[in-house]
């Protein structure tokens, strides 16, 4: 097989790979096999196109990655966890901010807790959720 059918035949399944994956995998090895391509075309040696394939492929997914994978970015994913604001927890472990302990259970699902008016609030209290702030929900007494 010449040098340029297989590096044509490269690019058309690295091509065809980056339009069934839609995220900037193989684009980066597509622009290195074009340019080794064009130099198997002019008639350039087998070590000098492995080089420009190498070459191009480093340098596209060291400079343009970055700048594509901005525009890639995907928005912020809702998880429902905002759901329990708003609603009743029972305290099942006494929350104390100054100590860092405390968790409540609402709806079946345990959270990390802690108090809004920092109270400690002691175990099989009922409190209402306010927000959730990371992996914690703020709640206050009811």
């Amino acid at each position: 097989m010449l040098p340029s059918a297989f590096w044509l035949i490269a690019l058309i399944v690295l091509l065809v790979g980056e339009a069934i994956t839609i995220g900037l995998t193989f684009v980066w090895f597509a622009v290195g096999a074009l340019g080794a391509l064009i130099v198997s075309v002019l008639g350039g040696a087998l070590w000098l196109q492995v080089v420009i394939f190498l070459a191009l492929s480093g340098v596209t997914l060291a400079l343009a990655r970055p700048v594509f994978a901005r525009f890639l970015k995907t928005s912020h994913a809702a998880t429902n966890a905002d759901r329990v604001i708003g609603q009743t927890a029972v305290v099942t472990e006494q929350i104390d901010n100054l100590s860092g302990t405390g968790q409540v259970n609402v709806a079946g699902q345990i959270w990390s807790a802690r108090s809004a008016h920092d109270v400690v609030i002691p175990r099989e209290t009922e409190v209402r959720v306010l927000k959730i702030s990371g992996v914690k929900v703020l709640v206050e007494a009811i």
